[in-house]
């Protein structure tokens, strides 16, 4: 009899597990996925510094418009970097932007780089970065031509007119003022425009202001050491002893002013430009006069008003300008109890010399001479609508005897009456010999003389009655119309005669145009320009 269970099958024979052993060192196949990511992340990261570009920095005024993460860097619409982070400047008064630029940007890192935002703009040459207001600000960037490199820029606050690769030369003008000029306002050259200003600053004296202009090429090569420079802004209206003068170069320059250039036919040749400096006068007269390598100054006296003379009015010899006025004063004279008005003036004398075949005018004739060949300065009327005058320069051949004179250290030139006042004395010296004339004392003598010349007759006629008729018929009917005569002149010559108040109502009108006369000079004296315009309206 079996012992087994049957309710306990005997277990089947399985195959039993034996461990191996391996070497120490074996690899393992399963390591081989994390040194593969290792691999990959290395050589990533390597990539990533070898790739990576140079981080610079650069300050703004302000943050508007600037976001780490976002706001991207540009040149010329082509990305080549981006802001990473914003954060204030250590002294508080800018913010510094730092970023991080593409590997291919290292290069464009000259110290004259320049870096700007960009955003919608409004200003008076138009409209810009419109194109921002949908995919917000960006900062754009201008390339330098500088060799040397730098990390750490500072941000313009406005966009530059011109890039640096812009063809075209930059030249620095010097002016008393800026007037009506601003950044963008044009530059042309015979009413065309070739360039643009690109920028202005005050001396650091505060004596003048330099502006900078960009000529764009191929126009730049129009500019050469002669050129001269003026003011074209807005409508340039003068009104002075030449006569009323308007003048514009176009729509642009009366909203946003602008500089006119031109380079004297004579100098067209071309001479080297070796300074970019020129002089930015006021008008165009002023800059195309000749250069003036001396100056004259002189010291005139007057008595007589100077209604109309102002500073700048011109010095004239014969129609050419040859200085101008440069100050107007009052002096008194103990001696003569009375004010002398005394006129400086400045005078160029190398303006005659350029127009002199021969040249050195002044250097044969010095100012000694010209006075005793008869040399005088004069007031003149420059314009009969507004009254203004000028000093005129001339040789009077009649003129008295007079001699230069020096007193501090200026030389006096001696001067005549104006012709304004010449005429004036002439009108007072008629009307005091029209006053002088003794009209009502001319009737008496006339009457008396025709009663003694009646009487004469008389004795005539009764002396030829006591003689024969027959002897002297003749001269006796001459005597009866002499008598005729003399009695028709006595009817003529009575009191109450047509003829007697004719000669006073006429001796009262010569009276009357004499105060007339007198009148007349003292109003002109007062209102020159009245002899065009008329006399005004009294209130």
């Amino acid at each position: 009899m079996s012992s087994e269970n049957p309710q306990n099958p005997p277990e089947p024979d399985l195959p039993q597990a034996v461990p191996v052993r391996r070497g120490r060192w074996a690899p393992s196949l399963v390591w081989l996925i994390p040194v593969v990511a290792a691999l990959i992340g290395g050589w990533l990261a390597v990539h990533a510094v070898l790739s990576r570009g140079p981080t610079i920095t650069i300050s703004f005024q302000n943050a508007e418009g600037i976001e780490a993460g976002k706001t991207r860097i540009k040149y010329k619409d082509v990305e080549i970097g981006e802001v990473t982070s914003v954060q204030l400047s250590p002294n508080r008064q800018a913010i510094v932007a730092t970023a991080q630029l593409r590997k291919e940007a290292a290069d464009y890192l000259a110290e004259d780089s320049r870096f700007w935002v960009v955003r919608p703009r409004v200003s008076g040459g138009g409209v810009s970065g419109l194109g921002t207001v949908l995919s917000g600000s960006y900062i754009g960037m201008d390339i330098g031509k500088s060799e040397a490199r730098k990390a750490d820029f500072v941000g313009l606050e406005t966009p530059p007119i011109i890039n640096a690769d812009l063809p075209g030369q930059t030249f620095t003008l010097r002016a008393d003022n800026l007037g009506s000029l601003n950044t963008g306002s044009p530059v042309y050259f015979r009413r065309v425009p070739v360039g643009q200003v690109v920028g202005y600053e005050l001396d650091p004296k505060g004596g003048y202001v330099k502006v900078a202009v960009f000529i764009n090429a191929p126009y730049d090569h129009f500019v050469s050491a002669n050129s001269r420079f003026w003011h074209a802004s807005g409508v340039d209206v003068s009104l002075s002893a030449n006569g009323l003068n308007v003048s514009t170069q176009s729509l642009a320059a009366i909203a946003l002013g602008g500089i006119a250039f031109e380079t004297p036919l004579a100098d067209n040749a071309g001479i080297p430009l070796s300074d970019r400096n020129f002089i930015l006068h006021d008008t165009r007269d002023r800059a195309l006069q000749n250069p003036d390598r001396e100056m004259q100054p002189f010291r005139l006296r007057f008595r007589q008003s100077l209604r109309g003379l102002s500073v700048g009015a011109p010095v004239d010899f014969r129609g050419i300008t040859i200085g101008e006025v440069t100050a107007i004063g009052v002096q008194y004279v103990q001696d003569r109890k009375d004010f002398d008005m005394t006129v400086d003036i400045r005078t160029y004398p190398s303006r005659l010399d350029s127009l002199s075949r021969g040249g050195r005018i002044t250097g044969k004739l010095s100012p000694q001479a010209l006075v005793a060949n008869g040399m005088r300065a004069q007031l003149r009327s420059g314009n009969l609508i507004t009254g203004q005058l000028y000093v005129a320069l001339d040789f009077f051949r009649d003129a008295p005897p007079a001699r230069l004179v020096v007193k501090g250290g200026v030389p006096e030139l001696p001067t005549i009456p104006g012709d304004l006042e010449e005429l004036q004395r002439v009108l007072q010296r008629i009307v005091k010999k029209l006053d002088a004339v003794p009209f009502d004392s001319i009737g008496k003598e006339a009457d008396a003389s025709l009663k003694s010349l009646h009487q004469t007759l008389d004795s005539v006629k009764r002396l030829s009655d006591g003689l024969n008729n027959q002897t002297v018929p003749q001269a006796s009917k001459t005597l009866e119309q002499l008598q005729q005569t003399l009695e028709a002149t006595r009817q003529t010559m009575r009191a109450d005669s047509p003829l007697q108040q004719d000669m006073r109502s006429a001796a009262q009108e010569v009276k009357e145009t004499a105060r007339s006369f007198r009148a007349l000079a003292d109003y002109l004296d007062r209102h020159p320009e009245a002899l065009v315009r008329g006399k005004e309206a009294q209130p």
